[in-house]
């Protein structure tokens, strides 16, 4: 399957090469109905009123285009534009902003920002296997993401003589974890808890994999359910011990700290798991890996398939 390499590709600018391509991405062999499974009894839809791109199932007696069953369902910003989106996301190492998206293709702020949200969606990991294994390391850490709540506050001190900004601060756990040479995988977690801790290594890492952590003494207890467990110091500034080291995972956080404090600049909790995905995608389908922008770009399309996302759900209402 063709995968466009150049941004100037038409896929990125006209509708039926958009359309195509999705098509084609989507269902490289024969059209399955998105609504029952149906491959036997697909066909075109005819007619001028029903407009291109619409296909009719004769299983389940049912009209379907290529965005049903996909995080584009419902929405009325036209194909090229979102294909351009899903490679301006998966192509720009520490994100693009929402305002950019908007300036960009040429929509509104509000439907920029709600189509990075889904395109972040299609972005998430879903395969449930444990990354890692025999003859594996993973490397495991941990920080905090500091967001401001509410309206900053402004007291007079006579003492200074001078207005003082008052902020109310909180702080957010993160936990990552990545296998050197491999994938990526970061969540938002309650705390720092061995327990919690515990509960992320047993649903994402491979039991057989040797576990690299700093000296944190909540890592001795889950530690001791993999391989081999080897720490570094950095309270005594002891950063690799040949090939002890958390050098891998620190350089993750970097690129995510960069992102959302370069980039993004302002990001709710409620939407920080999101963007963790987002970064952990480009993470684990980074250069280095063997996978450019147009492939990265192909498997973001690619996550789009049976998953959804409203806009009632992304801005925290109730549905």
């Amino acid at each position: 399957m063709r995968s466009p390499e150049l941004l100037s590709d038409p896929v990125y600018h006209d509708e039926d090469a958009a359309r195509e391509y999705l098509t084609v991405t989507r269902w490289p062999e024969h059209v399955v109905c998105p609504l029952c499974g149906g491959v036997d009894k697909i066909d075109h839809v005819q007619g001028k009123s029903m407009g291109v791109g619409w296909w009719y199932c004769g299983d389940c007696k049912d009209k379907f285009t290529v965005r049903v069953g996909t995080v584009m369902e419902r929405s009325h910003i036209p194909l090229h534009k979102w294909l351009l989106a899903f490679r301006l996301m998966a192509s720009s190492k520490k994100g693009i902003s929402a305002h950019q998206l908007h300036c960009t293709l040429g929509i509104t702020y509000k439907s920029a920002w709600f189509l990075a949200h889904r395109i972040r969606e299609a972005m998430t990991d879903t395969d449930p296997t444990p990354m890692g294994g025999k003859g594996k390391v993973i490397e495991a850490d941990e920080t905090f993401i500091t967001k401001q709540q509410g309206r900053a506050t402004w007291t007079f001190s006579n003492e200074a003589g001078s207005w003082q900004r008052h902020t109310n601060r909180r702080s957010i756990a993160v936990m990552a974890l990545v296998e050197r040479g491999g994938k990526a995988r970061a969540e938002v977690i309650e705390n720092l808890t061995s327990g919690t801790l515990h509960q992320v290594l047993s649903v994402n890492a491979s039991p057989g994999s040797a576990l690299m952590t700093d000296e944190y003494s909540a890592y001795q207890r889950p530690g001791r359910r993999f391989a081999s467990h080897d720490t570094v110091n950095h309270s005594v500034e002891e950063w690799s011990r040949g090939k002890v080291h958390t050098n891998t995972i620190e350089g993750y956080f970097s690129i995510f700290k960069r992102g959302m404090r370069g980039v993004y600049q302002h990001c709710s909790e409620t939407h920080l798991q999101r963007y963790l995905d987002e970064f952990s995608f480009r993470y684990s389908y980074r250069v280095k890996l063997g996978v450019d922008d147009s492939t990265r770009t192909m498997l973001a399309i690619k996550g789009a398939e049976g998953k959804r996302l409203t806009y009632r759900r992304t801005a925290g209402k109730a549905a």
